[in-house]
């Protein structure tokens, strides 16, 4: 980096990163902006150069640096200079040393892979380079248009959302945290710590993170279909049994892998339509862990203060703060309700709820709480659909149970809705 004349803004805050500044950065006479706070440095603040004009903010939180008061760090030590560049000129000595031994392997290396790359080309991927490098602050305001209303997608409690276009012309989506907001510093890292370590089609893949410490955000896979909320609440979308089936089968999948799948299972506590995002083939990707938990060793359930959406919230979680698995499965029980009657939780007061609603007209009148658009009266398998719709809503009631121990696992959700997704393709 010494060499790197022209270097102006370098901000590698927020790293968990060790060691020591070298010195050498003092060469850098345009460095403006240089915050390496919350990592785990030690050692001497280089003193001379820009650093001379440089704000004690830029390395607070770390593990023992030293050097001048204005930095609002200690004193270093005057005897440890000298112990410090023989560590310095060893470790240098060491990596040439390594770096000699491992070149000529290294160009063998990448030569074989080369030739295999011409043999095999691979399908171009338009995310594969954001996947494998860091976006930037000031690439991420260049790709929304410096987070233009135009670009904005949707927002939430804790932030909102920006269509991006990096310049390879890969679409993002940018998660951007209200950091006024004490709860998001908690939600992005909550995000950053569940997100990054799953893998699952149906979950929103995240591509990397930018952090500062005026500035937080997660970089997203765009999907250009937009939430379920739009598909079913709009005039200008519809979606037929199979599509809804389809798609809800998706959000399944996602949830037996966080409860079942992970080394520690992990509940979303926020499950709703508008939580889920469908990509441009119409699969459904579960997306916002802001208030997800984790459970750990021998948890079941553990008690939170956070509360998620009205109306799709289990009894025990709004009364009493306790959330598990079985929490999810409610919350996909009132939510497959609502994609196939399309009608919102919140629509009902007093007494009658959802949930009710649509167990006083089961099995046999399922026609007066299902969504109206999906079938006709001159349709003739009209009947078969109503029983596959009366199928689908049992499964939902089931997943809705007031009591816990009583709701259906989402193992058992995935197989049974494809039990039903078959029966309606034989329709």
């Amino acid at each position: 980096m010494s060499n790197m004349i022209g270097l102006e803004y370098l901000d590698i805050s927020h790293n968990n990163i060790s060691g020591t500044i070298p010195m050498s950065l003092e060469k850098l006479q345009n460095l403006k902006y240089f915050n390496v706070s919350v990592n785990k440095l030690h050692g001497e603040i280089p003193s001379e150069g820009p650093f001379k004009n440089l704000s004690s903010q830029f390395f607070i939180n770390n593990e023992a640096l030293c050097g001048w008061s204005r930095f609002n760090v200690r004193p270093c030590p005057t005897s440890s200079t000298h112990r410090s560049n023989r560590k310095k000129l060893l470790v240098l000595f060491l990596l040439l040393g390594i770096a000699l031994l491992c070149a000529p392997t290294t160009l063998v290396f990448v030569w074989i892979r080369y030739r295999r790359g011409k043999r095999s080309p691979q399908r171009a991927d338009s995310l594969s380079i954001t996947t494998t490098e860091r976006i930037s602050y000031y690439e991420l305001l260049q790709a929304t248009d410096s987070l233009s209303e135009s670009n904005l997608i949707g927002s939430g409690s804790f932030g909102s959302v920006y269509k991006g276009v990096l310049r390879s012309g890969a679409a993002i989506a940018v998660k951007v945290f209200n950091l006024q907001l004490e709860a998001a510093f908690k939600s992005f890292d909550t995000e950053c710590e569940v997100l990054c370590s799953l893998r699952h089609r149906n979950l929103v893949k995240v591509i990397t993170s930018c952090s500062n410490l005026d500035f937080k955000a997660l970089v997203l896979e765009y999907m250009p279909n937009g939430s379920l909320d739009k598909y079913l609440y709009s005039h200008n979308y519809f979606l037929d049994i199979r599509q809804r089936l389809s798609i809800m089968i998706d959000v399944a999948c996602a949830l037996e892998y966080l409860h079942d799948g992970c080394s520690s299972p992990v509940i979303h506590c926020d499950l709703k339509p508008s939580n889920v995002l469908l990509d441009e083939d119409m699969v459904a990707h579960l997306s916002d862990f802001g208030i997800s938990k984790l459970l750990g060793e021998d948890e079941t359930d553990l008690y939170t203060k956070t509360l998620a959406t009205f109306g799709y919230i289990a009894p025990e979680y709004g009364l009493d703060g306790l959330v598990s698995i079985k929490c999810d499965v409610y919350s996909y029980g009132i939510m497959l309700l609502e994609t196939f009657t399309r009608r919102k939780p919140s629509d009902f007061e007093g007494d009658l709820s959802l949930k009710q609603w649509v167990s006083y007209s089961l099995p046999k009148a399922v026609l007066n709480v299902m969504d109206a658009n999906l079938v006709t009266p001159m349709d003739n398998r009209l009947q078969k659909e109503l029983d596959i719709v009366a199928s689908i809503m049992k499964v939902a009631l089931d997943c809705c149970a007031e009591s816990p121990t009583r709701r259906t696992n989402m193992k058992d959700v995935v197989g049974m809705l494809q039990k039903i997704k078959i029966q309606l393709l034989a329709c």
